[in-house]
């Protein structure tokens, strides 16, 4: 080989211009594409040390498997999708969720992509669309129901998935959850342990699973604590907050105004406050308040709150070790889980 050639075939291998491939690593390792390949997938008959070397310079020149390539290979995607309703931004899950799930995918071969919809719209056309198209090799929905569709679509045909929260139709699914119940339960035991008498809760969609779950512990607390309950069915936590607020402003304004509020919701909880202080109350001396929260930021804000913390990172993290467990054949039942409030 001359100078000549060797000089263009070098620069082809780093121009920035170019994807990385098996080829570039081969060339700037001396090795086959074949040993390169067999290399990055841990093969038993390749030294340790001519692994390590392959992966330093994939990673240095920055590559990635071809997912088409991949596809045509082994039938997998090596992609997990994640469905999020727009609804999940506002009250602020989405960042700690996608964390908590990239933190488990990175150890992994597989990549997220993120498909998010409108709640307003067909629920079921995003997931229809990765298993009429094959786009991932796993989904992780949220915002379950309890007789949901798109279960008992993924059920049907057979495709892994794992869920934010759990349904009700009698079939064994991966999920990962938030106690609600014990949640709402404890909620009332704190305001009645602090004299409250007349407690309203901002509830979930009643659609949703977890208001289910949310409602029933919260009425178990008014029996068990010799409370009242304040009907409050204006809004639930899917409201706009300028929709809660006003609400609230209404409520506390009316003869039937609680003494205690649990709120389901961190972002509902700022709009509850704005509400009941516009109707001239303050909190911790005409009422006081629990709510659930994804974060610390409302304690910061209004350290008056007594708060109980979801862990979505966590949740997320649970939901992308389900969903690869149930796509390498892991029975559903041993992949269920349920958080408590921190």
């Amino acid at each position: 080989m001359d100078q000549k050639t060797k000089r263009r075939q070098t620069a082809a291998a780093s121009s920035p211009n170019e994807r990385p491939t098996l080829k570039t690593i081969a060339f700037m390792t001396g090795l086959g594409i074949t040993t390169v390949s067999r290399a990055l997938k841990d093969a038993p008959d390749i030294g340790a040390e001519t692994k390590e070397r392959v992966r330093l310079v994939a990673r240095q020149v920055g590559y990635q498997p071809n997912r088409a390539g991949v596809r045509l290979r082994t039938g997998k995607t090596n992609v997990i999708s994640l469905v999020l309703s727009l609804e999940e931004e506002v009250m602020g899950l989405t960042s700690p969720i996608v964390v908590g799930i990239s933190e488990v995918l990175a150890e992994t071969p597989y990549h997220l992509v993120i498909t998010p919809y409108s709640s307003s719209k067909d629920a079921l056309a995003p997931v229809r669309y990765v298993l009429d198209t094959g786009a991932a090799d796993g989904v992780i929905i949220s915002r379950t129901e309890p007789k949901d569709p798109r279960v008992a679509l993924m059920m049907e045909r057979g495709f892994p998935f794992a869920t934010h929260g759990r349904t009700d139709m009698g079939l064994a699914h991966p999920y990962h959850d938030f106690d609600n119940e014990g949640f709402a339960y404890e909620a009332v035991r704190r305001l009645a342990e602090l004299g409250r008498r007349r407690i309203v809760l901002l509830q979930p969609p009643q659609h949703l699973t977890f208001h289910r779950h949310m409602r029933k512990g919260f009425d178990k607390g008014i029996r068990d604590f010799g409370v009242e309950a304040v009907p409050f069915g204006a809004v639930d936590i899917d409201n706009s907050l300028v929709e809660i607020r006003a609400a609230v402003e209404a409520l506390m304004r009316s003869p039937e105004a609680p003494d205690g509020i649990v709120s389901g919701s961190g972002a509902g909880s700022i709009a509850v406050i704005a509400g009941l202080e516009a109707a001239g109350k303050k909190l911790h001396q005409d009422v006081d308040m629990v709510s659930k929260v994804p974060s610390d930021f409302l304690t910061w804000l209004r350290p008056e709150v007594i708060t109980m913390r979801e862990d979505i990172r966590r949740a997320g993290q649970e939901l992308a070790r389900a969903v690869i467990a149930r796509i390498a054949g892991t029975p559903a039942e041993e992949l269920q889980s349920l958080s408590q409030p921190l």
